[in-house]
């Protein structure tokens, strides 16, 4: 199949499910796309090229350096990456989705190749008149500079416990959100950036839950709940998710925001979530009990929050 807009190779169209070979691409895809930007940011920092916010270089055109690159070894590096990150992210215009041209962003203005659906903080969804996919296009932070998305901060917080407290993320923040979802079951794929970095990103269609359903007793089994005595957290239902494990490489996620607007149901009658906010559960973990209980999770989901004791400890 193609993507209506770009042309480019896709496994994502209307209602219809990837199969676990499309599932593994666009897994692949997406970690493929986040070493990409590693190494862009690496090349760019070495070259002296500013790299926090990240905005300019996920938006570099693929010429940026060209001149540069002849007359040094570690320009042309970054030239280099910047055209691996261009191939893995292409430069897409708003025009190329049917928005009019012109200095403004206003993307809920009318498109000639898009129903509008909503917007939220981040982004706002629209589907495809073609193919009926949808189309959610992530905005910078208004009033904060270069910013996108939504991660979490964390902080010590009494005791054992950890304070995770929802802000502005990073390009790289947003797009491993997108592989988290991704790795969740809802199939996401990067259709590309714009020069004003607006991440294009396409999902399959679902119906969505009536608002203000109760989800909690329905998170994919892969989140786990997390003990109230190890975290507090300003999103809804807070789960741990270790994803990475058929590679041997397990990363422990924070996983938020899992109410019903985030989730839809597909065409296979499973629920689906959408969107989250994610962030990298941080190290040191918050404390040995804390450190102790991920240990005890990552190898048995059930794991309670203390682990057995013996008898002379007691």
């Amino acid at each position: 199949m193609q993507d209506p807009f770009t042309g480019r190779p896709t496994c994502i169209q209307g209602r219809r499910l990837p199969g676990p070979a499309g599932r593994a691409a666009l897994q692949d895809d997406h970690e493929r796309r986040l070493a990409a930007l590693h190494r862009l940011r690496a090349v760019a920092a070495e070259c002296g090229v500013a790299t926090d916010p990240d905005r300019d270089l996920v938006t570099l055109p693929e010429d940026a350096v060209s001149l540069l690159e002849l007359g040094d070894p570690i320009w042309a590096r970054l030239g280099a990456a910047i055209r691996e990150w261009r191939a893995l992210t292409p430069l897409r215009a708003l025009e190329d989705f049917g928005f009019p041209a012109g200095p403004a962003i206003n993307l809920e203005e009318a498109s000639l190749r898009l129903r509008y659906l909503h917007s939220g903080v981040e982004a706002s969804a629209f589907v495809a008149l073609t193919d009926q996919s949808v189309y959610k296009f992530y905005r910078p932070a208004e009033g904060i500079d270069k910013l996108v998305g939504s991660t979490f901060a964390f902080r010590p917080g009494e005791e054992q416990l950890l304070q995770a407290e929802a802000c502005p993320g990073d390009y790289r923040a947003l797009f491993e959100k997108l592989l988290l979802i991704d790795a969740l079951g809802m199939a996401t794929e990067i259709v590309g950036v714009t020069p004003e970095g607006i991440v294009v990103a396409k999902q399959t269609l679902g119906d969505p839950l009536p608002q203000g359903d109760d989800t909690s007793g329905r998170l994919p089994p892969v989140l786990i709940e997390i003990p109230s005595r190890f975290l507090r957290a300003n999103r809804d239902h807070p789960r741990l998710f270790f994803h990475g494990a058929e590679r041997g490489q397990a990363r422990a996620w924070l996983v938020a925001d899992l109410h019903a607007r985030n989730f839809v149901h597909g065409a296979d009658g499973a629920l689906h979530v959408i969107d989250i906010v994610a962030a990298p559960w941080p190290e040191p973990p918050g404390g040995p009990l804390i450190a102790a209980w991920l240990a005890r999770v990552r190898e048995s989901p059930q794991a309670g929050a203390l682990g057995l004791v013996a008898d002379e400890e007691l």
